[in-house]
């Protein structure tokens, strides 16, 4: 019976480990700055974020510094007072990186 009961908890770890792979996989972010095209009047028109907006600038979050740190992006990105009012308003934290929401633009 302990036999059993063994086979059983090993059986039930395995399961267990692989649906929290599976997890962790599905919350993996595909870093795309054009996922953050629903952003674009919000930041440049200075209207309210939409809720599409809200939702890919969360997505898309974690690969904000590296969009920064791209030298072929860089150019292209800034992060004026409107870009991070789009944030806050979106309720998504400022990211800490090379200090480029210090800058005055």
């Amino acid at each position: 019976m302990k036999k059993g009961s063994s086979i059983f908890a090993i059986l039930l770890i395995a399961i267990f480990a692989i649906l929290l792979g599976e997890l962790l996989v599905a919350k993996a972010v595909i870093c795309d700055i054009q996922e953050l095209r629903p952003c674009t009047e919000a930041i440049i028109k200075s209207q309210p974020p939409s809720p599409i907006c809200c939702t890919k600038l969360k997505e898309q979050q974690p690969c904000i510094c590296g969009f920064i740190e791209d030298p072929k992006l860089k150019p292209y990105i800034k992060f004026t007072p409107q870009a991070k009012k789009v944030f806050k308003t979106c309720g998504v934290p400022l990211p800490n990186c090379s200090n480029v929401f210090n800058k005055k633009w």
